[in-house]
């Protein structure tokens, strides 16, 4: 957009903003989600996943429930109409795209269609603090197998995906239902119409938020809430109540004692049997895969999506301590889920197709990381930097860039006009490692000076341990310049 005269003459400038929930990345960001994705992409592809990214923009109504019933679909994503009248929308996330894939390939695919996914996904939805419109998702779905051990094998691969992107064991746990379990003790209870199911589900996902009490209010006439608003309930009754609280209240101890627990409160409804049977073969499959009752565990309270999912439910939970800036707790709760969806690439094909997977946001896992101390990728680390003194010697300056860039190590020359104070503040404000000196007096002598900055940063903040490591690195050193490489390297710990 070029500037525009005003009414009054004066040149139009506007105001330097982005969108609201579009957020800027500077390199530490981009670095961790790099190293987020780079690691558990390894984990995939270990398990066998295929690498698959589709386009950006899908067609409105691929989408699905995102849909609205509209003319111009643009509540919860982003549309535009194409040249030939068909609304396209960015995606909202990786699973439609996937579901429209594999029904559109299916005769050609290998089955199961066993791929992993990851970029950025779009949803027009009002943000707010760690709410934003566009955000990097990972996914791992199978596509095609309705066993049991499919989602076995995607609860398996998050705990070791979660795992190699810096969560080690213990700080995060896969918590695991089937929708079967909740829809067999509903139906042995009387409940059968489904905006009462989807109303007892609603009460159940409140659980961590409203405890046992609140939910029970929700599962009966309602529940009047702080602020005086009343929010009706499900409308059970007596027994009925009881069993749901009892059911998801059911997820202490291991996996095999969880599920002899739900077994004696569901009844021994159809479903509810169905479910159980697929639990224990997951059960028996995640043992067979190494995962502890200490990493993915059975908790009946987890629900996930409401209409969604078809069976298989779970959810990453972060169990580290975090905090902000301030020092504040932080709770970041989950950071990740997926479970068994049989109907999705039947809205194309007519044709039930069983799949399950699993998605976790990358921006908020990184953001988790950080929150705990962990920073993902590492510590920052830029570029070393060499000093201009003279534009006479600019020639010698990025020859030693050359040299050290040859060598794999990243290198700048100082392309500023400032003198040698704000060139050593511009190398410490890029996290430099180290500053390289190459005066008339070394160009003339065939030396080079190094300052190590890395050292004089950790001697700043007043750390007193690895005293041996300080001893053993100067300050500042004068060297022959054939040395260069190695001197650095020896900085920089490579």
């Amino acid at each position: 957009m070029t500037d525009q005269p005003d009414t009054s003459g004066e040149t139009f400038r506007p105001e330097a903003r982005n969108p609201r929930g579009f957020a800027d990345k500077r390199a530490r960001d981009l670095r961790a989600e790099r190293a987020i994705l780079e690691a558990v992409s390894a984990v995939y592809e270990r398990y066998g996943f295929e690498a698959l990214d589709t386009g950006a923009f899908e067609y409105a109504d691929a989408l699905g429930k995102f849909l609205p019933d509209s003319d111009r679909p643009n509540e919860g994503v982003f549309a535009l109409q194409d040249d030939d009248d068909q609304w396209m929308a960015l995606r909202y996330d990786l699973t439609a795209p996937l579901a429209r894939f594999a029904a559109q390939h299916w005769e050609t695919l290998p089955k199961p269609f066993r791929r992993y996914a990851f970029g950025p996904v779009w949803r027009n939805e009002k943000p707010g603090p760690g709410r934003f419109r566009e955000f990097i998702q990972c996914d791992a779905d199978t596509v095609g197998s309705a066993r049991p051990e499919a989602d076995a094998e995607i609860i398996a691969m998050a705990v070791e995906g979660l795992e190699a992107a810096g969560l080690p064991r213990g700080a995060a746990v896969l918590k695991i239902n089937n929708r079967k379990l909740l829809n067999g003790l509903l139906t042995a209870a009387g409940v059968e119409t489904q905006g009462q199911k989807l109303a007892v589900l609603r009460a159940v996902d409140k659980l961590d938020r409203l405890g046992v009490e609140g939910v029970r209010l929700l599962l009966g006439e309602g529940r009047l809430d702080e602020s005086g608003a009343f929010t009706k309930g499900a409308g059970l009754v007596g027994k009925a109540v009881d069993s749901v609280l009892d059911f998801v209240q059911a997820g202490s101890g291991g996996r095999s004692e969880t599920l002899a627990k739900i077994a004696d409160v569901i009844g021994g409804s159809a479903e509810g049997d169905a479910g159980l049977d697929e639990l224990a073969k997951i059960d028996a499959a995640l043992k067979s895969l190494g995962v502890a009752d200490d990493q993915a565990l059975f908790e009946p309270s987890i629900v996930r999506g409401l209409e969604y999912y078809t069976g298989a439910v779970f959810e990453a939970e972060l169990l580290l301590s975090t905090t902000d800036d301030k020092g504040a707790k932080v709770s970041f709760g989950s950071i990740g889920g997926g479970g068994r969806y049989d109907d999705l690439v039947a809205r194309f094909t007519g044709q039930s197709t069983p799949a399950t997977g699993f998605s976790f946001g990358v921006s908020r896992l990184a953001a988790a990381l950080r929150a705990a101390g962990r920073e993902p990728g590492g510590a920052a680390r830029g570029p070393v930097v060499v000093i201009a003194f003279d534009q006479a010697h600019m020639g010698e300056y990025f020859a030693v860039a050359g040299e050290l860039r040859a060598a794999g190590i990243s290198a700048e020359v100082y392309l500023g006009t400032s003198g040698m104070r704000p060139q050593m503040k511009y190398a410490d404000r890029r996290l430099s490692p180290a500053a390289i000196m190459l005066g008339g007096d070394e160009i003339a002598a065939g030396t080079v000076t190094i300052k190590d900055l890395d050292l004089g940063r950790e001697l700043a903040s007043g750390i007193a341990d690895n005293a041996a490591w300080k001893a053993e690195r100067p300050g500042q050193q004068t060297i022959p310049r054939g040395e260069l490489v190695a001197a650095v390297r020896k900085i920089i710990g490579g």
